[in-house]
């Protein structure tokens, strides 16, 4: 058996660690010197060509009918000049003419060397684009390798992944080496290579960290049912549990802030705000605008989702949040846009209501107490000269000394008012 060559060693090689057969590669070599000798020869003539899988040695033939007179040089041949190389040649068949190897050698070997290298760059650009394209939307560990411009090429073993600008976490640092956790957002097949984009800003990089620091989430006890971020800064993640007895908002945020500190770790710092999700559209607009307090929500159009949101005056930059940060934050993750309106301070009260409560004034009764039967609805002395001290009692603050005095003062205020002036 013949040694095997340095050139079909080489190709078993490339068979081995790039998964392109060595007799894809032999065919597609002979297909190079085919082209090369029909260069040579003419680009009509019927050209044979093989290589011998062990040795590598190949053979190339020149095919021509043989005819009593030559019309076509690059197809035919005469009969006494097919004899010089089969002395069996006869009229009307074919005969095989050693190709002149030493004239096209060179240039067949050269592009077949280049068809060579774009072969194995496309089996490369394929086996990279069918390991990565299945695992779009999965997280995955990689070295920073380096720098162009300002996107961060990432070495993830068997490719190199792009993390670009827009997908970077702002307040980060990148240092070659570094290793990097990032969601693999898209893999592109268009342009010379497959591009694999990744994401550390995406919404679904937060979700994916969710998964896999949070057993509940994983496991769909806990939905994760909206994420809004301003990547590196701050995020709100809605959340509900389907089982009444897992608190969505507390697993989330385990034992002594275990679990999502460890997140926000991951992160560079960023602020999570968990807002429990409520198919109460209102009290979902409410809790999103945290940590403001809203007084009210007034849907304008259901289906347009627009609504108005009433706070006090000392609430309104919470709600906004530094920059529209906060508001703009709610309304991406609710999907709904917000008005915000402050609510206006009530009428000052005509002078002579302030001095109403100056009239209900009782003996050995504080202005606080006075307050309290004001709130109570007992601002009349006749109704209070006749209840009974356990009664009043039932109001928080007032206790058995008290109670006596305001019964006192009520019937002494009441027989004021009923003397003759």
């Amino acid at each position: 058996m013949a040694a095997k060559s340095e050139l079909i060693l080489a190709l078993e090689q490339i068979e081995r660690e790039k998964g392109i057969k060595k007799d894809d590669i032999l065919s597609m070599i002979e297909g190079a010197v085919v082209s090369s000798l029909r260069k040579y020869v003419g680009k009509n003539a019927i050209i044979e060509a093989s290589i011998d899988p062990q040795t590598a040695e190949f053979q190339a033939n020149v095919v021509k009918r043989v005819v009593e007179t030559v019309t076509e040089p690059e197809l035919e041949i005469t009969l006494p000049e097919a004899k010089r190389y089969d002395k069996k040649a006869v009229v009307g068949e074919d005969v095989k003419l050693p190709a002149p190897a030493a004239d096209f050698a060179r240039i067949a070997a050269q592009t077949a060397k280049q068809l060579l290298s774009q072969k194995v760059r496309e089996a490369e650009r394929d086996k990279v684009y069918e390991e990565f394209k299945p695992k779009e939307g999965e997280l995955i560990n990689g070295a920073v390798h380096r720098f162009v411009e300002r996107n961060v090429i990432v070495d993830l073993g068997k490719a190199e992944a792009i993390l670009p600008l827009r997908e970077q976490i702002r307040r980060e640092r990148y240092a070659v080496g570094q290793t990097v956790k990032a969601l693999i957002l898209r893999v592109d097949r268009a342009g010379r290579d497959p591009q694999v984009l990744l994401s550390r800003a995406a919404p679904l990089f937060l979700r994916r960290l969710f998964e896999r620091e949070i057993p509940e989430v994983a496991d769909q006890i806990i939905e994760i049912m909206g994420i809004a971020r301003d990547p590196g800064f701050r995020a709100k993640v809605s959340v509900r549990s389907s089982d009444p007895k897992v608190d969505a908002v507390g697993s989330c945020v385990g034992l002594r802030g275990s679990r999502i500190r460890s997140i926000m770790n991951e992160i560079a710092g960023e602020k999570i705000e968990l807002i429990p999700y409520t198919d109460d559209v209102q009290a979902y607009l409410r809790g999103a605008l945290a940590p403001a307090k809203v007084s009210s929500v007034r849907v304008l159009d259901a289906e347009a989702k627009t609504a108005e949101v009433l706070v006090q005056e000392d609430q309104a930059s919470l709600a906004i949040g530094k920059e529209g940060q906060n508001l703009r934050l709610a309304s991406r993750l609710t999907g709904w846009k917000l008005e915000i309106k402050v609510a206006q301070e009530p009428a000052a009260a005509p002078v002579e209501a302030a001095e109403k409560p100056s009239e209900f004034a009782l003996k050995k009764v504080g202005p606080k107490v006075i307050e309290l039967l004001l709130k109570n609805g007992l601002a009349d002395a006749e109704k209070l000269s006749q209840i009974s001290p356990e009664e009043l009692m039932k109001i928080e603050g007032i206790g058995e000394k008290t109670a006596a005095n305001i019964i006192a003062g009520a019937k002494e205020l009441l027989k004021e008012q009923q003397e003759p002036k």
